[in-house]
């Protein structure tokens, strides 16, 4: 394949410029259809898994030989320490390669993870189901390490597109996410074609979107301003308190339990022993497990239990932090709406809105991506919210989602985020999320 530095033409000719385009819009289609599908049919096993669960709940107690069969799978395939979405995101940053076989393992490994009960999400798996997809593409077309970045990118827009069908902020979260404080401006093409692209294709399998419904949406106004001021310094310091959870617990497991199939066996266990605690204290208790969904549209209508929000986060910390996969996403947006939904009425605001406050703010506190949590609140409640989402009400998410952003310092889900300029001035830091002061 001709790389983009093999042309003979100036680099600012129209001639060369219009190369390029041409030559994105083609890859970029060609891994949003690729992603696309493959999404789609990660969304109808796991559908199929998590519905199986649901009508078959003994199936937790598979848990734990669920966990130590994906270890032992992960051992099998030679991947002995997998670094989950981080390698995606040292693929962007480093151009390093990234097996195929991470897709298909992180496919099955996260449809086990479901059908058995673990409170996981899905946009770890898809991120680096597109991610493998598109890196391996690029080195089959022999493409220069800077266009097999960019076809990374692509594959990460596109695949993230396709499941939660918001093709906006799939491609803002592509540039986002891997350097805070640089914005990859050079992907806008290729990552907005790819995420539209994979978007489109998943439309064609019917694969839902994710929208919710919020009530209560006030106008802009200095006591609302000062309100969603007060929910922003809230939200991030959830945050804080949801990084450091899933790495301290994660630390924890590896500490005292080195071996990858003991730990998950025992994390699985120690999932299902939580859920019978937790039917034990309520019968009719929330389901913690899984991606919580239902929950997720509960509490944009209004109604969450105040403790809902740290059982959730326990829950996850517990599964993920052994081994299991998935991804963290899906579990901020329960913990985040659950907990905005319980705190919002004390501020003066509406709970329902809280709920949509807490998906996006608590969204932009552990991934530092506020542009992509801005266009996720578009895309998210704009929709399914006409009438009550304006322009000003924009503006209010805007103020939360930044308060979120700047309190919530240097910490992250993804060790692997290089954060390049602080968050208190434009000075630069160059460290990486979590990152303690003293090794930065």
């Amino acid at each position: 394949m001709v790389s983009a530095d093999s042309r003979k033409a100036p680099p600012n000719s129209w001639y060369n410029q219009s190369f390029i385009l041409l030559k994105w819009l083609l890859f970029s289609c060609i891994i949003g259809l690729a992603a696309g599908t493959v999404s789609s049919a990660f969304y109808y096993c796991l559908h199929t898994a998590t519905q199986l669960r649901v009508e078959y709940p003994q199936l937790l107690f598979l848990l734990p030989p669920a966990g130590a069969a994906i270890a032992l799978l992960y051992r099998a395939c030679g991947v002995e320490r997998d670094r989950g979405t981080n390698l995606v995101l040292s693929a962007v940053r480093e151009n390093e390669p990234m097996p195929l076989r991470t897709a298909p393992l992180v496919f099955i490994s996260t449809i086990l993870t479901h059908l058995a009960g673990g409170s996981s999400g899905r946009e770890g798996a898809v991120l680096q189901i597109g991610g493998s997809i598109a890196s391996r593409t690029g080195r089959w077309m022999r493409l220069d390490p800077w266009d097999s970045r960019e076809m990374t990118m692509c594959g990460m827009s596109a695949a993230f597109s396709a499941l939660f069908g918001t093709p906006l902020a799939a491609a803002a979260f592509a540039m986002e996410v891997v350097s805070v404080g640089r914005f990859y401006y050079a992907a806008i093409v290729p990552c907005v074609v790819s995420a539209f692209s994979g978007y489109l294709t998943a439309q064609l399998f019917h694969v839902p979107g994710t929208a919710f419904t919020l009530s209560g949406i006030p106008d802009l106004v200095p006591l609302t301003l000062a309100q969603a001021v007060g929910m922003g310094v809230l939200f991030a310091l959830l945050s804080v308190l949801f990084c450091k959870t899933m790495h301290q617990v994660h630390a924890l497991y590896e500490r005292f339990l080195p071996n990858p199939a003991l730990r998950a066996a025992a994390g699985g266990a120690l999932v299902v022993g939580l859920t019978y605690l937790v039917w034990l204290w309520d019968p009719g208790a929330y389901d913690y497990n899984g991606a919580g969904a239902e929950i997720i549209q509960a509490a944009c209508g209004g109604e969450a239990r105040p403790e809902a929000f740290l059982l959730k986060l326990l829950f996850t910390a517990l599964t993920l932090g052994a081994g299991f996969k998935g991804g963290e996403i899906v579990p901020v947006f329960f913990t985040g709406a659950t907990f905005g939904c319980a705190a919002a009425p004390l501020l003066g605001l509406d709970a329902s809105f809280g709920a949509g406050l807490g998906i996006v703010s608590l969204f932009c506190g552990v991934t530092n991506c506020p542009l992509t949590s801005l266009l996720l609140a578009v895309e998210l409640f704009a929709g399914e919210s006409a009438g009550m989402f304006t322009g000003q009400s924009l503006g209010l998410f805007a103020v939360s989602i930044g308060v979120s952003y700047m309190l919530s310092g240097y910490y992250g889900l993804y060790s692997g985020q290089r954060i390049l300029y602080s968050k208190f001035r434009p000075q630069l830091v160059n460290r990486y999320a979590n990152e303690p002061e003293d090794r930065k």
